[in-house]
């Protein structure tokens, strides 16, 4: 009897405090965290000041052998305006890096005018757009900002492209005569996104 009375004491306490624990808690919670708040807040805040996660940016890893070139100041802002206008259209890392790696293939991230006899068409740009297949005026393709913005909105037209590697997801808005040379870029492309995203 006395080892029930005892049990039913510590179960009515326990279930006190728990009960105690569910009205309070926020409260008493409140004044007993910031010790242990702060430290999540400082790795958030550390998330965002640094560079992304590769894991973000090449979710797949990369695909077959990679190139690497050098680049000029010119390739690096080209790069960065890129970056810019893809948060502009609300995309995020990934989308960046889709975007950079199609660039490499299509220009060496050179804002290329009409080359002559060497040219593709009438395909200009850092993409390499194509004014008679609809996608802007010559002026308007060799705008970093708007040819980024036109790759982007053909991107976001592709369902699933998140989980695409990047020359399937590329290969798809660009139509390209060589659709797995897109993958080549991806590291270098990843490179300069964690670079650069938060710059």
């Amino acid at each position: 009897m006395t080892s029930k009375l005892l049990r039913k004491s510590v179960l009515g306490v326990a279930g006190l405090a728990f009960a105690g624990g569910m009205v309070a808690g926020p409260v008493s919670g409140a004044v007993a965290a910031p010790a242990e708040a702060a430290p999540v807040t400082a790795v958030v805040q550390a998330e965002k000041a640094g560079k992304p996660d590769m894991g973000k940016l090449v979710p797949h890893g990369v695909q077959g052998a990679q190139s690497r070139i050098d680049l000029s100041d010119e390739q690096v802002a080209n790069a960065r305006a890129i970056i810019a206008a893809t948060k502009k259209a609300g995309m995020d890392e990934r989308a960046a890096v889709v975007a950079i790696g199609t660039a490499f293939q299509e220009s060496k991230l050179e804002n290329l005018g009409h080359l002559g006899d060497r040219n593709d068409h009438d395909s200009q740009g850092l993409f390499q757009q194509r004014p008679s297949s609809g996608w802007g005026t010559v002026e308007q393709i060799t705008d970093p900002e708007y040819s980024t913005l036109a790759f982007l909105k053909g991107l976001k037209q592709v369902d699933g492209w998140q989980d695409m590697p990047l020359t399937v997801a590329a290969q798809t808005v660009q139509v390209s005569a060589y659709p797995d040379h897109y993958a080549q870029w991806e590291q270098q492309a990843a490179d300069l996104v964690a670079e650069h995203w938060n710059s």
